[in-house]
Parts: C-alpha cells; sequence; structure tokens
C-alpha cells in the first residue's frame, strides 16, 4: 500500500489522478489532498477518499472546510497556509507526490518532495523551468525518484532505456510532438490580428486559457524543450520539436544505430498518470484504447519559425546564464495575461518576452531566493514593456 499526497487535487491533473487511483483502491492510500482555494471540490473528495490531511492557502476557507467535514463525520484534518503543502509532502509517511500545483506556488512543496527522497510525479513546469538546477540537485540529494506527467516528457521516458547510464551513450536526440494549435495553418502576416477567442479555439481539445494560448504561440512547447533539457540530461542540439497535430505520437527518441522509439496512445492525461503511479510496471489508466485504423494517417512537419518565433527563444535561454530560463518563463505569463486582457496583440507576446529575455537573460540564479528574485525582476520588465507597446 503506498500512500500518496495531491499537490493540486482539484485541478485537472489532480483529478485525473483521483480517478486513476479509483481504479487501484487496494494499492494506494490517499494521504493529503491540497488545493489554493476550491473548497467546495476539496470536500468532495475529501468525503470520497477520506485523506488524513486536507490543505487549503485561505484561512477563512480552511476554517469553513473543517466545520463542514466535522458535519459530515470525516476525520480530516485541514491544514491551512502555504508552508502546510512542502509539509505533507514530505512527511515521512509519503511514498509518491503528485506535484500539480501550477506557478511559483507549487515550487517549495516539490522542491520539499525532493528533498525528501519521495517518488515525485512532476506536473509543475515551474520547477524544472524556473529552477531546473536547483530541483534536479534536490532529487539527486533526497534519491527519490522523478517521474514526468507531462504526455510527452513521459513519452519519451516510457521510449528511453531503463538505464539511464546509457542515455548519453546511445540516444542521438529527443523529440517532442506539438499539435501545432489554433494557427498552424495562419500566415504569420496575418497573427497581429489573432483575437483570445481565437488563440483559446483548439482544434484538438478544450483547454484553460493561459495554456490555450501557449499553445497557439508554442510557447507551451519552449518550456517543454527547457523541461527535457532537466529531465533528460540532452544538451539544446539534441533537442527537436516536430508538429504532430493529430496527437496520437506523444515524442520519440532517435537511437544511434538509426532506431526511433515512440510512444502512441489517445490523447488522455490518466496514461502518463497511471505510469508515473506504477513504475517500473504498467496498471490500468481508464483510457480508451488507441485504433489507428480509424486514424489513418499521421502526419509530421517543422515548425515554422516565421509562425512561431517563440519556440527559439527556449533554445537560446538554455544557452544563456542559469537564471534565463526563469526569467522567459516570468516574461511569458506577464504578456500572455496582458494578450488576454486585450492590452497586447498576439505578436506582442513574443515580442515581450525576447525583449525581456534580453535585458535579463545573463543573470545567475541558481538558489531559490535569487531565482524568485530573478522572477519578479523578469515580471516588472516585462509589465514595463507591455505598457511601452501598448503606448
Amino acid at each position: 500500500m503506498k500512500r500518496i499526497t495531491i499537490l493540486g487535487s482539484t485541478g485537472s491533473i489532480g483529478r485525473s489522478t483521483l480517478e486513476v487511483l479509483s481504479l487501484h483502491a487496494g494499492d494506494f492510500e490517499v494521504f493529503a489532498l491540497a488545493a489554493r482555494s476550491s473548497r467546495q471540490a476539496l470536500l468532495e473528495q475529501c468525503l470520497r477518499f477520506a485523506p488524513r490531511y486536507a490543505v487549503l492557502e485561505d484561512a477563512g476557507a480552511a476554517q469553513g472546510l473543517q466545520r463542514e467535514l466535522a458535519q459530515q463525520g470525516s476525520r480530516t484534518q485541514v491544514l491551512v497556509g502555504a508552508e502546510a503543502m512542502p509539509r505533507v509532502a514530505a512527511d515521512p509517511e509519503v511514498d509518491v507526490v503528485m506535484a500539480a500545483i501550477v506557478g511559483a506556488a507549487g515550487l517549495d512543496s516539490a522542491l520539499a518532495a525532493a528533498r525528501a527522497g519521495k517518488r515525485v510525479l512532476l506536473a509543475n513546469k515551474e520547477s524544472l523551468v524556473v529552477a531546473g538546477e536547483l530541483f534536479m540537485r534536490a532529487m539527486r540529494e533526497g534519491g527519490g525518484e522523478l517521474l514526468p506527467i507531462d504526455s510527452e516528457h513521459s513519452a519519451i521516458l516510457q521510449s528511453l532505456p531503463e538505464q539511464r547510464e546509457r542515455w548519453a551513450e546511445d540516444v542521438r536526440e529527443i523529440t517532442l510532438t506539438a499539435s501545432g494549435g489554433p494557427f498552424r495553418r495562419t500566415e504569420a502576416a496575418a497573427l497581429e490580428a489573432m483575437t483570445p477567442e481565437q488563440a483559446c479555439a483548439h482544434p484538438n481539445w478544450s483547454m484553460g486559457r493561459k495554456i490555450s494560448v501557449d499553445s497557439a504561440t508554442m510557447m507551451n512547447k519552449a518550456l517543454e524543450v527547457i523541461e527535457a533539457h532537466y529531465l533528460f540530461g540532452m544538451p539544446a542540439s539534441r533537442i527537436r520539436v516536430l508538429i504532430h497535430p493529430q496527437s496520437i505520437v506523444h515524442s520519440m527518441v532517435t537511437y544511434h544505430d538509426g532506431s526511433v522509439v515512440a510512444q502512441l496512445g489517445v490523447p488522455d492525461m490518466r496514461t502518463p498518470i497511471a505510469y508515473g503511479l506504477s513504475w517500473p510496471r504498467r496498471m490500468a489508466s481508464g483510457s480508451s484504447w488507441l485504433d489507428l485504423a480509424r486514424i489513418g494517417r499521421l502526419d509530421f512537419e517543422e515548425p515554422d519559425a516565421a509562425r512561431f518565433p517563440g519556440l527559439g527563444l527556449a533554445f537560446a535561454a538554455l544557452d544563456m546564464a542559469a537564471g534565463a530560463c526563469a526569467v522567459l518563463n516570468a516574461a511569458n505569463e506577464v504578456a500572455v495575461q496582458a494578450f488576454l486582457d486585450g492590452k497586447l496583440r498576439f505578436t506582442g507576446i513574443h515580442r515581450v518576452n525576447a525583449a525581456t529575455l534580453e535585458a535579463l537573460g545573463g543573470s545567475k540564479a541558481r538558489e531559490l531566493p535569487d531565482l524568485l528574485d530573478l522572477d519578479a525582476r523578469a515580471r516588472s520588465h516585462a509589465a514595463a514593456r507591455v505598457r511601452a507597446l501598448a503606448g
């Protein structure tokens, strides 16, 4: 019986994790569920899965949740505040931590799990994009296991040799696939006029507005390039991106003997979640089966640099100082929000990101306080660039 803490249990990854766990109730025990503010959703999860602890950042919401749980006869104890999340991530009784809190808010708890030697199922991009060297050092020192939950990185892990020492010797390159988003066929000259509604209209699935815009600019793939660099120890020169609109081949690995090993499946986050939970074995995820005959064809194409200029910023950031990736991530968050708020044109996102990276990409920051300070400075610089472009 493995005990699991789910950080971000009310988000899409957290909910999918609980769906997978419900198929294997005899193998896992939910130790803690943590959310930032979704009190009602967390209440329902606590009543169903009976964790020992529930965590909410807001004190008022936490008090209300404790009262409602007591009224229902639940013995779950509610903890409050951001400091409670690292506590339930690092608790000695916990075996597995799903790190799925979005943004810098999830960094402390993911680091706590890494330092405590847990099996960390990583769905928090910021842990590697903002603090890649720091996080990987914490994993090595803690002696735990790191398993990526992004479908692309999970696919690469599934396609690599089990012996990590063979990765550098046997692998020629790794390839991340991308859907291409809603503007895959849009002329580059027309992108400036694209609206938030158009950018969020993904051709394959419905996502949150921020990730939808990142898909439209391919900045989501740029950040995944950075993640892949740290996860698999691959230099930028051995990481490639291909557009694959069907989203069936989730990523692939090319070997020096000419072989290409890929992981295929229907787009369903429960598959990489189940793989992370059961590794090195496999278990049912609840996902539907892939029918290649029905799909009929699989297409691939190189990303157009004129249409997706932001993709190149990830490769540039990896060649800069240690803090450059944190700068790029912060600038992009500010720029995307400005676009969604109607304060910036679609093509302005890249202009803000590129200008901020040029200004602050030489910053050397390796420890968490320095990285968070750099994150704040990058956001301030990006906000100033937004105002300049708006004016």
